[in-house]
């Protein structure tokens, strides 16, 4: 009987994703994606790191993208640097999706001078040109990749305050909430227990979608040289392919087809969950 619920509850699952296309075939480069991250070392052929004299070759049947400048497999380079994008860009999006949601929450839920002071600090960070802020600090503290996290975690988490807080301000007077309060339950136990989880629906595509933001970043910075020098990324492979535009067009061409195809599949995902959370959304589709 429980394993007939699971297996309804499972098709019922896989007819939500095949009615909403952006799902669906998000997922499946987003699969794709992650198969090729976590068996990098089985999938590339060579060692990424490993010079050869065979420079700037075309693709082949022994290099299947073509080498570059040092003579680097570029099919391995940029398989290792999937691994690279999909770490920076998924702990930058939760730890900017953890830090909206509780500032957002705090703001939305209490109100008042709280709500205020949170809501000023946003705006601040809100106007403020985030790639030039992760520009200026990364450049005075280091790039190693730990910091380009921290550094995009702390600065685009905006856009998940705000719906966290509009979240919030409408939840706090709904009726479970009041009886919350009436049996004695603490603001700080409403919050987390019935707020945040029942509002947490946007956020959840929301940061999916930075996701992206996070991976365009990085590679921003790793194009402009102020990435970790000491990891592949595919955004430090399409600035080192500039000076062999001319002659070796794979260099830059085959790493930017990644970064596009990967922020394409997170977008996606993103937005066929916000119509999957989303009735009204859903239901106009």
């Amino acid at each position: 009987m429980r394993d007939e619920k699971m297996l309804i509850k499972f098709k019922r699952k896989l007819e939500i994703i095949n009615d909403i296309p952006q799902l669906k075939y998000g997922l499946i480069l987003l699969g794709l994606l992650l198969v090729i991250a976590l068996f990098a070392p089985i999938i590339a052929p060579y060692d990424p790191y490993a010079l050869s004299n065979d420079t700037v070759s075309p693709p082949s049947k022994s290099h299947l993208l073509g080498t570059d400048g040092l003579g680097h497999d570029m099919f391995s380079m940029i398989v290792y640097g999937a691994r690279t994008s999909l770490v920076i860009g998924v702990i930058a999006a939760l730890i900017s999706g953890l830090i909206g949601t509780i500032l957002g929450g705090i703001a939305g839920f209490y109100g008042g001078k709280a709500d205020r002071f949170l809501n000023e600090i946003t705006n601040i960070f809100f106007i403020t040109p985030t790639f030039f802020l992760i520009l200026i600090i990364v450049a005075l503290y280091g790039s190693s990749i730990i910091n380009v996290i921290l550094v995009i975690g702390l600065t685009v988490w905006t856009g998940n305050a705000r719906l966290m807080r509009a979240q919030a301000m409408s939840l706090r007077e709904r009726t479970f909430v009041k009886s919350a309060f009436a049996i004695g339950e603490s603001k700080r136990q409403v919050l987390f227990k019935h707020i945040i989880p029942n509002g947490i629906f946007p956020i959840i595509s929301n940061t999916t979608m930075n996701i992206s933001a996070a991976i365009l970043i990085e590679s921003g910075l790793s194009f402009l040289g102020l990435g970790d020098p000491n990891v592949i990324s595919w955004g430090q492979i399409v600035s080192d392919g500039r000076s062999y535009l001319t002659t070796a067009w794979w260099i830059s061409t085959f790493s930017g087809l990644c970064i596009v195809f990967t922020v394409l599949a997170f977008y996606l995902v993103g937005d066929g969950l916000n119509r999957v959370l989303s009735p009204k959304l859903s239901n106009h589709s």
